[in-house]
């Protein structure tokens, strides 16, 4: 199944949103192109790092968005942008 036909299927479970959904194509069948434009956390970090949204800075990393979207998170993880400290293993 491509990527949206997951979600689709995803979101059709109570409490699943598009945003679990994204989740799970990233860290559980390890698509490589996913892009969760909806993480606030991937939001910041563009913001920090580009100055901009995040829907004008997607397009050039198509086919790589993974590896964007965890760049710009603090610890490789996409939400942590949002935590105000970094966080310690």
């Amino acid at each position: 199944m491509d990527d949206e036909a997951v979600i689709a299927e995803l979101i059709q479970v109570r409490g699943i949103g598009r945003w679990t959904a994204e989740m799970f194509l990233i860290f559980s069948l390890l698509r490589p192109d996913v892009f969760p434009l909806d993480d606030l956390g991937l939001q910041k970090g563009i913001r920090e790092a580009y100055f901009r949204t995040a829907g004008s800075r997607c397009e050039p990393w198509s086919g790589s968005r993974n590896l964007a979207t965890l760049a710009l998170g603090r610890d490789l993880v996409p939400w942590r942008s949002l935590d105000p400290l970094p966080v310690e293993y």
